[in-house]
């Protein structure tokens, strides 16, 4: 049978392996504070380093970071509940945090686990019952052997008895602050997982609503209008319900996971001269936190007002009440003129789904827009507290940086506004003449040759799609041109070579742009708008394939940051 000692032995050999440092639960009776920092200063779990000694202690930043990180904690910790571990109070820790931290001190090998598990338990049963007897002895006025200063003692102890609630309350009520961030949440739906999560969420949503429908009767529905015209309105014709999603939306979430990829995961530490990963995930972390009012604003948009109103005013009243008013009818009306295809229950269900939805990819989508704004401004701060009197390799690393990160962000950019010309082309269609959309642009296109004006007469029903389309356009170019203001730190502090490539790439983007959004602006403005919409849509197609045109194949890329 082998001694303690032996499988002590055969156990640090074992975690010595995994780099880290080891050590095994002391069981001398210590009380959870005493244990916590004896064994965070010594840095308990923490790799080490290339010669096998320890890389230092556990700060409150890094110990929240790895307990974050740790597969099976899906919540988190939060910051300031691992600071009050650190501070000499008689604040206790949760069942479940106590469970991590042993994770931590243990190496995450199961043995080790356990018992550091039942250590810090028995540890933290000490504290509490310390913290009893003392409130005991207080409250009964018993100050027998202690020193002068007790009553000063006994009177911090009843200040904080009153102003602080009992240790469970206090354990529970940090719990319930960590619960929910939706800033952190936000990216984490982005950077955790696999960068395939969130787009194909995305794409078997809109494929599903395209199942429904067809199986509904509205795929493709031929309208009848009280003038006598057939329209198209089924909903595999409207664009805005299909390429939005399926195609533009969908390459919008791969670009932004893409970008945060390579930032979270080598890039940042890289220009910041980081050696610890975990530290610099935890500071992009704090930068996250604090757009936290952003994302709650947008939230409030994107639900209440753009989904539930917005689907309360266009299906949900018009279809209770048989009457679409100043809305053109389309897919999600179509059960008020033709009662016979699908019933009006049915109607109120699957608009109500598909506004869920298309509210969800909307908060998503301006979320990524502040991840984005959020990574420039990140970018920016470090390379202002650069010292550029640097390496060759070091200029390489931030030319290489540069590129990808403008490259991302014109790319999100472009993405933007197809997302509103897509809106905005079925909004303007049904209001015209034309029978179906395909129709509509292939007279638009050949107007120019023939005379009269090919739109016809139009009717004059309420379009609110146009202006949450400007709302669309206005954010994605917004993002776009603050990453190129912040990058001007580092333009500055480049070569001449490089500043004129980085200018001559900026000049390229912006015209792409500019000429992609006046083809917005002007779609159904007059005859021959499609024209225009086409000749903006060439370049902006290839800026999405290479976003920097050429000129990023030109800078040598030294290491590979990118993360498969």
């Amino acid at each position: 049978m082998k001694s303690s000692e032996t499988e002590r032995n055969e156990l640090r050999y074992a975690l010595d392996k995994e780099r880290k440092t080891f050590y095994s639960p002391p069981g001398d009776g210590s009380a959870f504070k005493e244990l916590f920092r004896r064994f965070s200063d010594a840095g308990a779990g923490r790799p080490v380093d290339k010669d096998g000694f320890p890389t230092g202690p556990w700060t409150p930043d890094l110990l929240a970071t790895a307990i974050s990180q740790i597969d099976a904690n899906r919540t988190g910790v939060d910051l300031r509940t691992v600071q009050l571990w650190f501070q000499d109070n008689d604040k206790g820790v949760s069942p479940e945090n106590i469970r991590w931290l042993a994770r931590v001190f243990g190496c995450d090998d199961p043995e080790a686990t356990s018992k550091w598990q039942a250590e810090l338990s028995a540890a933290h049963a000490r504290l509490v019952a310390k913290r009893r007897a003392r409130r005991k002895r207080l409250e009964s006025g018993d100050t027998q052997g202690r020193p002068d200063n007790s009553a000063n003692e006994a009177l911090e102890n009843n200040v904080a008895r009153t102003s602080e609630q009992p240790l469970d309350r206090d354990i529970a009520g940090s719990k319930a602050k960590q619960q929910f961030r939706l800033a952190r949440a936000s990216e984490a739906i982005f950077s955790r997982g696999s960068p395939l999560d969130l787009p194909a969420t995305v794409f078997a949503g809109a494929v599903a609503l395209g199942f429904t429908s067809f199986f509904l009767g509205i795929h493709s529905v031929a309208y009848t209008r009280p003038d006598g015209l057939i329209k198209q309105v089924g909903f595999l014709w409207a664009p805005n319900w299909t390429f939005l999603f399926m195609v533009f939306m969908l390459l919008f979430f791969v670009f932004v996971v893409e970008m945060l990829a390579f930032w979270r995961n080598g890039a940042r530490a890289k220009l910041a001269r980081q050696g610890d990963q975990a530290a610099s995930i935890n500071t992009w972390a704090h930068k996250v936190e604090a757009s936290s009012v952003t994302y709650w604003g947008v939230l409030i948009i994107c639900l209440p007002i753009a989904g539930l109103f917005q689907w309360m005013a266009t299906s949900l009243l018009p279809l209770i009440h048989g009457d679409r008013g100043d809305y053109a009818i389309d897919w999600g009306a179509v059960a008020i003129a033709h009662p016979e295809i699908v019933s009006v229950p049915a109607s109120i269900l699957f608009t109500g789904l598909a506004y869920l939805y298309m509210s969800l990819c909307f908060f998503l989508f301006f979320a990524g827009l502040i991840l984005v704004y959020t990574l420039a401004h990140d970018l920016s701060e470090i390379c202002g507290a650069v010292d550029y009197r640097q390496s060759a390799e070091r200029h390489r690393d931030t030319k290489e940086i540069l590129f990808k990160v403008l490259g991302g962000t014109f790319r999100c950019a472009l993405l933007g506004v197809l997302v509103a010309i897509c809106m905005k082309l079925q909004s303007a269609y049904v209001t015209t003449n034309a029978e179906n959309i395909l129709d509509w642009l292939r007279d638009d296109l050949t107007s120019v040759f023939k005379a009269g004006d090919a739109l016809g007469e139009q009717i004059a029903y309420v379009r609110p799609t146009h202006y949450s389309s400007l709302l669309v356009t206005l954010a994605a170019c917004f993002g776009f041109l603050h990453c190129a203001l912040c990058l001007r730190t580092i333009w500055r502090h480049q070569g001449d070579e490089t500043r004129f490539r980085v200018c001559g790439v900026m000049g390229l983007m912006l015209a792409v742009l500019a000429l992609l959004v006046a083809g917005y602006l002007l779609i159904d403005a007059f005859s021959g708008f499609s024209i225009l919409l086409g000749i903006g849509l060439l370049p902006a197609m290839y800026g999405l394939v290479d976003p920097t045109f050429g000129s990023g194949k030109a800078v040598d890329h030294g290491d590979n940051l990118s993360v498969s």
